[in-house]
């Protein structure tokens, strides 16, 4: 079901997984310098192990809350240190004056390239730690199958749009100029929002 405190998440999800990190700084270097298609390719690969993650994530937490329903509890809170971790990340970066690098392009054939961006994800535990804590925090207890993959879509569609967004904008000189110049004012944005949020999911219990 959507509601106003799922909308809030959905955003926080589209800010988390804007936030840099391997996958996006990844995207960001490939399209400067190796073009959009490249930082495309790359990008989908990234989205394909997301989605390997977000599938398996929904399946294992329907199998296990029949069983053990205080599992999703723990997650949750799990999910809250994880955003609070973002939020000390994001501020110690927007305290530096030191720039930040865009990350290291990604060579070699499309093929090549699509499966290095698919491995960041699949090798990367915080993704599907991601992915099980957002479940924990956007469902109900006695949420359905059906239900966790159809919060798996409305979240993935928010994945597909930070990451394919990120090749397009970062393959335009001009757009990496503005991010360069404004970068310490997203970093202290990022802190504000994950500290909210963390704080927000802690307080209240979606139903």
């Amino acid at each position: 079901m959507i509601t106003p405190g799922f909308v809030a998440i959905w955003f926080a999800w589209l800010m988390a997984g804007g936030s840099p990190g391997p996958a996006t700084m990844g995207i960001a270097g490939t399209a400067m310098n190796e073009g959009r298609q490249a930082g495309l390719v790359f990008a989908l690969g990234i989205c394909a192990g997301s989605a390997a993650w977000g599938i398996a994530a929904a399946l294992g937490l329907s199998a296990i809350m029949l069983a053990n329903v205080w599992v999703f509890e723990v997650i949750r809170y799990v999910g809250v240190a994880y955003l609070s971790w973002l939020a000390l990340k994001a501020l110690r970066r927007a305290l530096t004056s030191d720039e930040v690098s865009l990350g290291k392009p990604v060579t070699g054939s499309p093929r090549a390239v699509f499966a290095k961006g698919a491995a960041i994800h699949l090798t990367n535990p915080k993704a599907i730690l991601s992915w099980g804590s957002i479940y924990a925090i956007v469902a109900p207890s006695s949420a359905s199958l059906a239900l966790l993959l159809g919060y798996f879509a409305m979240l993935y569609a928010g994945s597909l749009l930070i990451f394919i967004g990120y090749a397009f904008l970062f393959s335009s000189e001009r757009m990496v100029g503005v991010y360069r110049r404004a970068r310490r004012w997203f970093d202290f944005a990022f802190a504000g929002f994950f500290g909210v949020a963390s704080y927000k999911i802690l307080t209240v219990r979606l139903q």
